[in-house]
């Protein structure tokens, strides 16, 4: 989906405000060349405070790019052409369910998911430069500086019965304890799923189908 774009992409200077394994390796296998900037931003929003998961996710991956963009275009130095920042958990029940705090939650989690269809969702923010900016030099004249485009995108995942003993090994494994949702599908963890629905990308953390679409239509506005 890209192809049309990929020589624009090539010449530009990207920035990843991730330091996540997944989407480096997602990214790097469309075929995008960028730098790492990890974002600082504590990831401590209250979940009681949003209507749903997703605009859960979808402010904590704009809290997270935003820290990053703030940092760059704080400095005199000319911006990067594009920032990609995302933030991606799982949904069941209408809990939001992120990363296992411990063996003990990890298996928690993974049982909980047992004979159920879970649900992922990703929330990605791109960060453009505004051409037509006024430089100040308050926070907010730092934001006037860019433009974000959001979007996101849900895949549906069956897992079948999981036996006691399947849960205690695979999590005793130590795959699990980094992973969105207790588990890694591109991993062990694909042997638990049982189908999904939606792009398997996206349950690796970045969706990178929608990306493609969505990055179409943005480069599309600007040229």
């Amino acid at each position: 989906m890209l192809m049309p774009i990929m020589k624009t992409l090539e010449a530009q200077k990207i920035v990843l405000a991730s330091s996540s394994p997944r989407r480096k390796e997602i990214l790097e296998k469309i075929g995008l060349k960028f730098d790492i900037i990890k974002s600082n931003f504590e990831e401590n929003l209250n979940k009681v405070d949003f209507s749903s998961p997703l605009e859960y996710v979808k402010e904590t991956a704009k809290q997270k790019t935003l820290e990053v963009a703030r940092r760059i275009y704080s400095k005199p130095v000319s911006p990067p052409d594009l920032i990609i920042g995302a933030d991606t958990i799982v949904t069941l029940d209408g809990d939001i369910i992120e990363k296992p705090s411990s063996v003990e939650h990890a298996c928690q989690m993974l049982s909980r998911y047992s004979n159920r269809t879970h649900t992922v969702i990703t929330g990605v923010i791109l960060v453009t430069p505004n051409k037509n900016a006024i430089q100040e030099s308050s926070e907010t004249g730092i934001d006037c500086k860019f433009k974000l485009h959001t979007f996101h995108d849900t895949t549906e995942v069956v897992m079948p019965d999981l036996p006691t003993n399947v849960i205690q090994h695979y999590v005793e494994s130590g795959e699990p304890m980094d992973k969105a949702g207790g588990y890694g599908i591109q991993g062990l963890g694909c042997t638990l799923v049982e189908s999904i629905k939606g792009d398997y990308f996206n349950i690796m953390g970045f969706p990178a189908h929608k990306f493609a679409i969505e990055l179409l239509k943005l480069y599309s506005k600007q040229n």
